[in-house]
């Protein structure tokens, strides 16, 4: 009978391995990225998981036959290391062999190779699978995975219990009909907008929660900023003394984000050519304050995209910030466990935070007594019955509390300047795009 025990684990390559690797000899797996022919040599350009490496084939050296390789294939290389400043993270390796895993049945039906994949985000999209191989398309995605972890990490690191709630749910958090309705046995459900009715839950036993988890959203929209499926990362908090509090953790969150990208994904960053925003604090304003600024009646609830831009045009030129807070938003259009404001009971003690012209942040503290939040669902038109169980946990009682929800993809797309929501998402979902 054979046995696993776990000691045995394939590694990927590491650019560490290659500097304790200098003057000797290393094998690992790669796809060959491209081939370039030169006299009496060839450079053979490998991809790995995270990097691109050059490698140098010639005749006399390696027994491999190198008109057997393509780009595209997947090989098994071994070769001696050498330190080359010329080349992609300074180091070069001289083959001496190689062994073909696998060969593309078919060509790449886009440049992969090329320094810019230049094709249309149409063309990225049908041809998916392909356009993610190219080095730019998926530096993306490892920045991504940057900013989830350091958001992770930061959370932990404040005493925040991460949770893992539904997303199929009997009841849509923010209500109206941009919700995903499907069958559930004999009843009807749907896709989660939000995890506020769960995290809400769970601050009054855990304290402090976030989730790092898919969000629904059944909105008919066909824009550069907007996806129907997108990664949310919420964190609800208790014991907070108002939504400033949330809004303090925000801000510290960022800039622990922007700390931790150049620390480890530097070469991504570069690749991109990405400019972190600098945050030392971030402005807020109110609602009406923000109209004051752009110079509009008080007679509209809310923003639209030209005052998102121009809002955040105001808090770089005034205060040198990329970001903007907008606060005591009018009630009619926020959520009904938004929290009333004291000063006065139309206004919602809610708030956005827009980043370089995008909204990235909707948050606010949230009302936390069971007969207050009656009350305000009245003024819904909304039955407590119609929420299932989640009038229970203020009718068993609840700290004061507050927490917001951040949108992944809008956040990278600003951070990389990228023209389209959907560069920033694996596979997009909207309402042209279900396949792959």
């Amino acid at each position: 009978m054979q046995k696993i025990d776990g000691s045995q684990l394939i590694s990927e390559i590491t650019l560490d391995d290659l500097q304790k690797a200098v003057g000797g000899s290393i094998s690992f797996c790669a796809c060959v990225h491209k081939l370039r022919k030169m006299s009496g040599f060839s450079f053979v350009i490998l991809r790995t998981g995270r990097y691109i490496l050059q490698s140098v084939y010639s005749k006399d050296k390696c027994t491999g036959d190198f008109d057997s390789l393509c780009e595209g294939a997947y090989i098994k290389i071994t070769g001696d290391v050498k330190e080359e400043k010329r080349a992609n993270h300074g180091y070069e390796i001289t083959l001496s062999s190689f062994e073909i895993l696998s060969k593309p049945a078919e060509e790449y039906p886009l440049h992969v190779s090329s320094k810019k994949l230049g094709c249309s985000i149409e063309t990225s999209m049908a041809h998916r699978s392909v356009a993610l191989r190219h080095p730019e398309q998926r530096a993306v995605f490892k920045i991504a995975e940057g900013v989830v972890s350091a958001f992770r990490e930061f959370m932990l690191n404040n005493n925040f219990t991460e949770i893992h709630s539904p997303k199929i749910v009997a009841a849509g958090a923010e209500g109206g009909a941009n919700i995903f309705k499907l069958k559930y046995f004999d009843k009807d459900a749907y896709l989660a907008q939000s995890p506020q009715f769960y995290k809400q839950t769970c601050v009054a036993f855990f304290d402090r929660v976030f989730e790092i988890a898919p969000v629904y959203r059944a909105e008919k929209h066909n824009s550069t900023r907007h996806l129907n499926e997108y990664i949310g990362l919420d964190f609800e908090m208790g014991f907070i003394n108002d939504m400033h509090d949330v809004m303090a953790m925000e801000t510290a969150m960022l800039k622990y984000v922007v700390e931790y990208l150049p620390k480890h994904y530097s070469d991504e960053l570069e690749l991109l050519g990405a400019t972190l925003p600098v945050i030392n604090e971030i402005p807020s304003v109110t609602f009406f304050e923000a109209l004051d600024i752009l110079g509009k009646s008080h007679n509209q609830f809310d923003l639209d995209p030209t005052d998102e831009v121009k809002l955040c045009e105001y808090a770089k030129e005034n205060y040198d910030s990329e970001f903007i807070f907008v606060e005591k938003f009018p009630g009619l259009k926020r959520p009904f466990y938004a929290m009333d404001s004291a000063d006065d009971p139309k206004l919602a003690e809610s708030f956005d935070l827009l980043f370089r012209g995008l909204e990235i942040t909707t948050g606010g503290q949230r009302i936390h007594d069971y007969n207050e939040l009656l009350e305000k669902m009245k003024r819904y038109h909304m039955e407590e019955g119609d929420l299932g169980a989640y009038t229970d946990i203020f009718k068993y009682g609840m700290p004061p509390h507050g927490g917001l929800g951040i949108g992944l993809e809008r956040v990278i797309m600003k951070m990389l300047g990228l023209a389209n929501i959907r560069e920033a998402s694996l596979f997009p979902r909207d309402i042209h795009h279900l396949d792959p």
